[in-house]
């Protein structure tokens, strides 16, 4: 097993969280992101390799590709890049900002993981180095190749529409269909196709951004409620990456308990009824 991973969104959040989670875990990590500083800061204190690139530009990400393999290939890729831009309703949108986010939580993630396959086939047609093996289900063992992952990060937005969600609900719901039916292109391959699905996670950026920078709008979305972390879904995230190869844990959801669903978050204590 290589036990390299290439993270892409990797500038903060729940990307920056999980190349962190990664390395403490022993996994050399490829960090992937648009913004140059805040990876060169981000490589300077985990020891990942940063790579500057837009997984929206095709030419980025073919040269993405070439970078891994130059280093010694991957084995786990995660697709992490996304983003909501506002809260529009479906009648007064913005055409420019439904294609920004198709074009960065579908398209994106398409090109990656296209560019990407052929690098981790080659991790998972590659008989493991030591340890690992395992009775196959025909009374076999099924230890003559390696395994590769691609865990992909969507949001309960692509499992439960909401007013104002239109096109990220649209988005994340496509990226949904998209990590499904690439577990079923890939079925006979040692290649597991998961999805991570977070609900409310507190970080500095994504309610901001969503926003249009609305700072004060963007703390009352988590007042007075115990949200998520980046920390504590990227503990989820690389806890399903180091399950034994063969279990796939196809969904993941992961909420707050206070965020019952995604119509429904409790604010304030939570108490146990007399």
């Amino acid at each position: 097993m290589l036990k390299r991973a290439v993270v892409t969104g990797a500038s903060s959040g729940i990307g920056a969280a999980t190349v962190r989670r990664l390395v403490e875990h022993g996994w050399r990590t490829v960090a992937v992101a648009r913004r140059a500083d805040r990876l060169a800061a981000l490589a300077e204190e985990t020891g990942a390799h940063p790579i500057v690139c837009d997984v929206t530009d095709e030419a980025q990400v073919a040269a993405l590709a070439r970078e891994v393999v130059d280093g010694g290939g991957a084995d786990v890729l995660v697709n992490n890049a996304g983003g909501a831009i506002g809260v529009d309703s479906v009648e007064s949108a913005s055409n420019d900002d439904w294609r920004r986010m198709f074009e960065v939580n579908v398209i994106g993630l398409r090109t990656v993981t296209a560019a990407l396959l052929p690098i981790l086939r080659d991790a998972a047609r590659n008989a493991p180095t030591g340890g690992g093996s395992r009775p196959a289900a025909g009374g076999g063992i099924d230890d003559a190749h390696g395994w590769a992952s691609i865990l992909n990060v969507t949001s309960t937005a692509g499992h439960a529409a909401y007013p104002g969600g239109g096109g990220y609900n649209a988005a994340k719901f496509a990226a949904r269909a998209v990590t499904e039916v690439l577990r079923l292109e890939l079925a006979g391959e040692p290649i597991r196709v998961m999805e991570l699905a977070p609900g409310l996670v507190h970080t500095e950026e994504f309610t901001v951004n969503r926003l249009r920078g609305d700072a004060s709008a963007a703390a009352a979305t988590y007042e007075n409620v115990t949200s998520l972390t980046a920390e504590e879904v990227a503990a989820v995230l690389v806890g399903a990456l180091e399950q034994p190869p063969h279990v796939n844990q196809d969904l993941i959801v992961i909420r707050p308990v206070a965020q019952s669903s995604v119509f429904h978050t409790h604010r304030g204590p939570l108490e146990a009824r007399a």
